[in-house]
Order: structure tokens, then C-alpha cells, then sequence
């Protein structure tokens, strides 16, 4: 299963479902790979910011202009705010204002959302899913306890730094493409198609695309 919000060509879509199928198709676990462009709206950063710079810019024209009387002070708050507001609330800039632990605790939140959603989908096989979140540079290998006490210890960290070092070199899609592709043969080796599975709570490791473009 692919969950994919993010703008792609049709080959590419096309390259990543079929790289994902043919884990579907090898395994009896459960594969899922989950793209979003961003994990939350973070729409009350930009309003706060606005806020706090609009008081700050009228005490400073306050100073600078003792005769500056409320209504006029009011008048440059409100301006500042509006104008701020309005400015941060393009994507790209409210992102740059939010707290990188922000940003990583919200894109870890949904990664275990979706990651619950697709055990229920799963109907209870075992599972393991690759979640990507673009805005927060923020990857996540989900899997069940089980998977992870049958995995090398430091894989799923391996196969996080692979990722990350595909994207950083501009290659996003073969990068989703490999991480399917290597997901796919450690989980043939201990899942193969038409072997038993189970379900067990869920375990993870996770890394961020702090340096990709």
C-alpha cells in the first residue's frame, strides 16, 4: 500500500506502487510506504508571531516617537500583525517558525496514526511501515515488536541513512523506490509468502532530512 499526498509524475507514481506490490507480492507481512508533504497545518505559529513582533514594533515606535498617542500605536500594531500574519502563512515561511522539536513531534504523532491505520487495513498481519514527511524532513520505520526482535539490531537505521542520503542527492523517488526494494528483502527472509504472521505492538527508528534540499 502506498499513501502518497505529494505531487509526482505519473511515472513515478507508477514506479513506486510497483516497487511496493512486488513486496506485497513476496511477503506475508504487510508493507506500506506513507508520503505527506507535511504533517500539520501549524496555523497558530504565524498568528503568534505576528502578535508578539506587531507589540514589540509599537514599543519600539513608542521610543522612538514619544508623541505617538494609543490609537496611532494601536494602528501600527494592528498593521505590523496583519501584514505578518498574512506574510508567514505561506507554507515554506511557517515552517522556518516552528521549533524543530515541534515539527518532528508532530510528524512523529502521524506516523503512528497511520501506522495504527494500516494495521487495522492490515487486518492484523504483521507490519511495517516507511513514513516520510517532506515539510518536517522527517523519515520513520514503523514495525512490530516482532519484526524488530527478528531484524539485526541497526537495519532499519541503515535503511533510514540510505534514504537519506538518496534524497539529499536529489533522487527522491529512486530513493522510495530502494527503501521498498530493501524493506521488501528483509522482510522475505523472515516472511515469506504464505508463511504465518502475527501482531504485536509496534517498535520503530526514525531520521531527519535536516541537510536535503
Amino acid at each position: 500500500m502506498v499513501t502518497t499526498k505529494i505531487a509526482l509524475t505519473s511515472e513515478e507514481h507508477a514506479r513506486i506502487h510497483a516497487a511496493v506490490a512486488d513486496v506485497e507480492r513476496r511477503t506475508s507481512a504487510a508493507f506500506a510506504l506513507a508520503i505527506v508533504p507535511v504533517s500539520d497545518r501549524y496555523l497558530l505559529h504565524p498568528v503568534v508571531w505576528g502578535a508578539i513582533i506587531g507589540l514589540a514594533a509599537t514599543g519600539i515606535a513608542a521610543l522612538l516617537y514619544p508623541g505617538l498617542t494609543i490609537a496611532q500605536g494601536f494602528l501600527v500594531d494592528a498593521i505590523v500583525f496583519a501584514a505578518l500574519t498574512l506574510v508567514l502563512d505561506w507554507l515554506p515561511l511557517r515552517l522556518l517558525i516552528v521549533p524543530k522539536r515541534v515539527k518532528h513531534n508532530h510528524a512523529r504523532q502521524l506516523a503512528h496514526r497511520e501506522f495504527a491505520a494500516h494495521v487495522i487495513a492490515a487486518q492484523h498481519r504483521n507490519s511495517v511501515l516507511f513514513f516520510v514527511s517532506l515539510g518536517e524532513r522527517y523519515i520513520e520505520i514503523l514495525a512490530d515488536r516482532e519484526i524488530h526482535a527478528r531484524v539485526e539490531a541497526g537495519t532499519w537505521d541503515r535503511l533510514v541513512a540510505e534514504f537519506v542520503a538518496a534524497v539529499k542527492a536529489g533522487h527522491l523517488t529512486e530513493g522510495f523506490v530502494t527503501a521498498a526494494e530493501n524493506c521488501g528483502a528483509l522482510l522475505e527472509t523472515h516472511y515469506p509468502r504464505g508463511s504465518a504472521s502475527s501482531q504485536s505492538s509496534a517498535g520503530s527508528a526514525s531520521g531527519k532530512l535536516n541537510d536535503s534540499p
